[in-house]
């Protein structure tokens, strides 16, 4: 999934990034609305981190303004703002979740996966794809009793693919879920993943439909 953090501070930005990125998402780091505003009209993000007190103005604008326009992608805020008050003004505002600082980082992970899974339409983490159940919260496989170990970015495919069970995810749109800007991809690196991916759940399950994409077929 592809994540837009807006964030000024530097510390708390990189943790953040490479905490998340670790999981296997792309996630692309912004100080200031003004860069997020121009992130968010070119790419369309899976899921955005939100800090409220931002140098050029406040994240609560920004999410205001997203929601007129009727721009309903998934929002957490971050904020050190505790107060009762200033929580219901952010869910009143649009807002999925509200994490005050300082949270912990797989805690903040763990509400991304689950609004992620909720706006894909499955809030259910448990999910049977033929012979595997597919544990999404604690991203564990396990085929006739046997665990089956994915790596951050076969996890992110997976992903992907579960949100479109009957659809076609192309080459592009895993590109733009799995690598922030100015990342190099060569040329063939989805085609890698997705071979590794096919090795360890099964061929039958991830059919690559020449020049269209990728397809999961017992979904």
């Amino acid at each position: 999934m592809r994540v837009l953090l807006i964030e000024d501070e530097p510390g708390l930005g990189q943790a953040v990034q490479e905490h998340i990125a670790a999981a296997g998402h792309a996630v692309d780091w912004v100080l200031r609305l003004d860069d997020a505003e121009a992130s968010l009209r070119a790419v369309d993000y899976g899921l955005v981190l939100l800090d409220l007190h931002l140098p050029d103005g406040a994240g609560l604008d920004l999410l205001r303004t997203l929601r007129r326009r009727g721009d309903a992608r998934p929002v957490i805020i971050l904020t050190a703002r505790d107060q009762i008050r200033d929580r219901i003004d952010g869910l009143n505002a649009g807002a999925d979740d509200y994490l005050v600082k300082p949270f912990d980082l797989d805690e903040l992970r763990a509400r991304v996966a689950a609004v992620a899974r909720r706006y894909a339409g499955n809030p259910n983490p448990i999910v049977r794809l033929g012979t595997l159940d597919i544990d999404q919260a604690n991203r564990q496989i396990s085929q006739a009793g046997k665990r089956i170990d994915l790596t951050g970015r076969e996890w992110a495919i997976l992903e992907q693919l579960l949100r479109r069970p009957n659809g076609i995810v192309t080459k592009e749109q895993l590109e733009e879920a799995l690598y922030p800007f100015g990342a190099e991809i060569e040329s063939n690196t989805i085609e890698v993943h997705v071979s590794r991916l096919r090795k360890k759940l099964g061929r039958d399950f991830v059919t690559t439909l020449r020049g269209m994409g990728y397809r999961l077929e017992q979904a």
